[in-house]
């Protein structure tokens, strides 16, 4: 057994089918009395509606909520926040939301509560990504850990067949980088199987019949999971690579984790073959790059970053800025095969193991 550190995040997971009804209580359990209900454009009716349902608890409503969390938007909300003197955020929605609120709460340490409709695992960290000018950086602070979490299966029953794909092969990156992560310790290592194993299952079924309950329950288990390895260790290639996409081209974060996924583990597969072997197992195959890439071509998901708006040049840009900074990755990073990771993925071609 190897040494390690294992830090536990400080946050309440509610689980369950209509869980919703618990919100109130929640509430009150923080003691807030005026909530700002947030969420996307697209989902502006559903989070009036739940506000309706708090009465004078909810202070309002601000559905603006961008994907990377745009500061701009940011400023937008504390300013709501300030006119309506909210003491309390309720995040309803996918990454964009969270991020909104962990953002928020980032610059006012106003408690959150959230309650996620995607696979998309950020609930369970305490970091956070913005993006100004074009530039995504990444923090991480326990002031943007949300208080509360509540999961209800129900919240994601009605999340297309096709965004529940990519976003839960979102969460799958979350737990396979884990794995190699220089923080790595057994808990997290025994999460991540159990979810990479909940996910891959789930999501096959979910998108033939994307209204089979057991398999949104065994999703949305297996994404609380990625979460907590995500918010427990720290990343490495793939993250940095999806967050230097999304930042300098604004595209769609899940597709966009989809597709870089199988390239940057088998860039990084010569340097971590004991991962390799846990991947084997639980993915049941050979070749754990190339099985990603399957799933994600089962489930119907876009494999080319060239088809989710990249531009050819973005290439050379991506690879700049994806070097620009040194960070840790179980490999060492060279320009010229990471710049044919990035090329492969732009043509949507299959993963290519490289020496180590």
């Amino acid at each position: 057994m190897k040494s390690f550190v294992y830090n536990g995040q400080p946050a309440r997971v509610v689980f369950g089918l209509g869980t919703i009804a618990r919100l109130p209580e929640e509430i009150d359990r923080l003691g807030l009395k005026r909530v700002l209900v947030l969420a996307t454009p697209p989902r502006e009716a559903d989070a009036r509606s739940l506000a309706g349902s708090l009465g004078g608890t909810a202070a309002g409503v601000y559905a603006k909520a961008t994907m990377h969390t745009a500061v701009s938007v940011t400023e937008d909300a504390l300013r709501v926040v300030a006119e309506l003197q909210a003491d309390g955020l309720v995040a309803v929605g996918g990454g964009s939301t969270t991020g909104l609120a962990k953002a928020i709460a980032l610059r006012t340490d106003l408690p959150q509560i959230v309650m996620p409709t995607t696979y998309a695992g950020s609930e369970m960290t305490p970091i956070l990504g913005e993006t100004k000018d074009g530039v995504k950086v990444t923090q991480s602070s326990p002031k943007v850990l949300p208080e509360v979490v509540i999961y209800d299966v129900d919240l994601t029953m009605t999340l297309p067949a096709a965004l529940s794909g990519t976003s839960g092969m979102n969460a799958i990156a979350h737990a396979v980088e884990a794995l190699y992560a220089r923080e790595s310790n057994p808990l997290i290592n025994l999460m991540a199987v159990e979810a990479i194993g909940a996910l891959v299952s789930a999501l096959p079924v979910i998108a033939g019949s994307p209204h089979d309950r057991d398999a949104r329950s065994e999703a949305l288990y297996g994404a609380w999971l990625c979460g907590i390895c995500l918010g427990s260790v720290g990343m490495a290639l793939h993250h940095r690579l999806c967050h230097t996409l999304g930042g300098s081209f604004d595209l769609p974060h899940a597709e966009t984790h989809t597709i870089v996924l199988p390239h940057a583990l088998a860039y990084n597969a010569p340097a971590v073959p004991a991962v390799m072997e846990t991947l084997r197992a639980v993915l049941k195959t050979d070749d754990p790059a190339m099985a990603l890439y399957d799933i994600a071509g089962r489930i119907g998901a876009r494999r080319a970053l060239s088809e989710i708006g990249m531009p050819p040049d973005g290439i050379d840009i991506a690879t700049d800025r994806a070097l620009a900074n040194p960070y840790w990755n179980p490999r060492a990073l060279e320009r010229e095969p990471i710049r044919a990771l990035i090329a492969r993925a732009y043509a949507g071609e299959p993963p290519q193991a490289g020496r180590a």
